[in-house]
């Protein structure tokens, strides 16, 4: 096996100095070396730069990113390093580059991570401890995360994105969060900053990561099915809480499994398969413009809109040309014409009705393709005269149906 012509190597704040002697020695070997600006100058400006021979050619990654992979693949043959932030492959480029490549083509010499310099200075444990990356992503996806008592690490696009990450937790009522904001982390001008979210003040600049010990009395997402309905937007049209947590837990969510919730409604199906697990992914089909937007609302303030498609349309027609399900739940728009699309392809199925129509159409399947048939039936404490007693909601008829 030949050589490989590409090295990535992850550089910290505290540049050549901290590298290992092997990245060191890919450096002195380089032809070429590619990285963001940042990087470059902290190679040039360092005092161990003479291990950079003269004549090395050093070019800037473009942006957007994507446009430097064809850049990077034209320079094949030659023997190239490129740098990137700490661990490149956690949260980092090492992984769009590696899949860009064959696996002969490239090695890595990995850095230590932000998240462990981070976890360092504050004697975290770092198993213990939510890491996200929020550099390109929007501040949402903290909301599954949010709860008094948890420690997380996120990266952040820039200085200017501290303000926002503040403004975001106190607008959820978590202002009593503590923030350990860092900047240049492990570098001559590393600088740590704490202080409360609600009380963010200054300027910082990048790279900046920022420690949080979560406070506050905002309200937390619950670990279990059966988020409380006011988590989703709607305008009547959701399955409320105790008959979602059924569904849910008929529905067996597994890791990397997709979904498509039929009459999505509010998408509170949908949402709660998604917070789940973070590599599920749902498809929801809902023939009303409005609730369609709806749906994506929702899934934007749970920090999940990127594992979610909405397909806007009536099924059975709008199910054509749409990723394969592993499970499919119905809970709207319910007919023969639906059933007969579903039950063709090999995926779980459970499905919802409350109409004596929608019943008899589940029986009438049940008794053909077996599963399990049952009716839930809720009642509430409601006031009666002086006194109190049972109000009772429509029963819901539940079928499933395991593949």
């Amino acid at each position: 096996m030949s050589d490989p012509w590409l090295t990535i190597i992850g550089i910290g704040e505290d540049g050549v100095a901290g590298l290992s002697q092997a990245s060191q020695d890919a450096l002195t070997a380089a032809a070429v070396i590619m990285a963001p600006q940042r990087h470059l100058d902290l190679v040039v400006n360092d005092a161990l730069a003479t291990s950079v021979p003269a004549g090395t050619d050093l070019i800037p990654w473009p942006v957007p990113f994507a446009d430097g992979i064809a850049l990077l693949a034209s320079l094949r043959g030659q023997r190239v390093v490129v740098l990137a932030s700490g661990d490149p492959f956690w949260f980092g480029a090492g992984s769009v580059i590696a899949r860009s490549f064959g696996t002969s083509e490239w090695t890595a010499l990995p850095g230590p991570s932000c998240f462990s310099l981070a976890a360092a200075r504050l004697g975290w444990a770092l198993e213990k401890t939510t890491c996200l990356g929020l550099h390109a992503a929007p501040m949402t996806r903290l909301r599954r995360h949010l709860t008094p008592g948890a420690r997380l690490i996120v990266t952040l696009r820039d200085g200017e994105a501290v303000s926002e990450l503040a403004s975001y937790l106190v607008a959820r009522g978590f202002n009593d969060s503590t923030l350990h904001v860092m900047e240049h982390l492990g570098g001559p001008q590393d600088r740590l900053t704490t202080c409360r979210a609600d009380a963010v003040a200054g300027t910082f600049e990048h790279p900046v990561c920022v420690a949080i010990e979560v406070a506050g009395n905002g309200t937390a997402l619950s670990v279990a099915t059966g988020q409380a309905d006011d988590t989703f937007q709607s305008d009547g049209q959701i399955t409320k809480r105790p008959i979602r947590a059924i569904t849910l837990s008929t529905l067996a969510p597994k890791a990397r499994e997709h979904l498509w919730d039929i009459g999505g409604g509010s998408g509170s199906i949908a949402l709660e398969w998604l917070l789940a697990h973070p590599t599920m992914t749902a498809t929801t089909i809902e023939p009303r413009a409005d609730r369609a937007a709806r749906i994506r609302k929702n899934a934007e303030e749970l920090g999940v809109e990127h594992r979610l498609d909405v397909a806007e349309g009536a099924a059975p027609n709008a199910l054509d040309g749409l990723r394969a399900p592993d499970a499919i739940f119905i809970g709207g728009g319910l007919s023969q014409h639906v059933l007969d699309k579903v039950l063709t392809l090999n995926a779980r199925l459970v499905v919802n009705a409350v109409t004596l129509e929608g019943e008899a159409l589940l029986a009438a399947a049940q008794a053909e393709h077996g599963g399990e048939l049952m009716r839930i039936a809720l009642s509430h404490v409601s006031p009666l005269g002086p006194k109190r007693g049972w109000a009772s909601a429509y029963p819901v008829v539940q079928w499933s149906l395991s593949r």
